[in-house]
C-alpha cells in the first residue's frame, strides 16, 4: 500500500472533518501521518521515498497520506502549515503532534512507535 494523496474532501472524511467540529475528532481506523509538501521543495522529496517504505513497512498499522500544500492550500492554512516538509503524526485517541523538516527514517520510525502505536507507553 502506497501513500495516499488527500484532498480537502478526503480528509475530512478519513481524517478531521473541520468544517463539523471545532475540537480534535479523528475520523480514521488506524493512526496516520500526513505529510504536507509541495512538488518544489527538496527535503520533501528526500522524505517522500521513506515515507513510501514505511507505508509498507507498517501497512495494516497505519496509514500514510501526502497533502500538497499548493493545490490544498485551505488544508495547509487549518493547520497553520509555514515551512514544509510538515507532517502531522495522529494517533486514534489523543491530540495529533507535528514535526516539521525533514526527518531521517529512523526519527520518524521512533515517532511512530511512540505517538502513533504508542509501543513505549506505561
Amino acid at each position: 500500500m502506497a501513500t495516499e494523496h488527500l484532498t480537502k474532501e478526503t480528509f475530512t472524511e478519513k481524517v478531521f472533518n473541520f468544517e463539523q467540529n471545532q475540537d480534535w475528532k479523528f475520523e480514521g481506523k488506524l493512526p496516520c501521518i500526513i505529510d504536507f509538501y509541495a512538488d518544489w521543495c527538496g527535503p520533501c522529496k528526500m522524505v517522500a521515498p521513506i515515507l513510501e517504505d514505511l507505508s509498507t513497512e507498517y501497512a495494516g498499522k497505519i496509514n500514510i497520506y501526502k497533502i500538497d500544500t499548493e493545490a490544498e492550500q485551505e488544508l495547509a492554512g487549518v493547520f497553520g502549515i509555514r515551512s514544509i516538509p510538515s507532517m502531522l503524526f495522529c494517533p486514534v485517541d489523543g491530540q495529533p503532534q507535528m514535526a516539521v523538516g525533514a526527518l531521517p527514517k529512523d526519527s520518524l520510525i521512533q515517532a511512530i512507535d511512540d505517538v502513533l502505536l504508542k509501543k513505549n507507553a506505561n
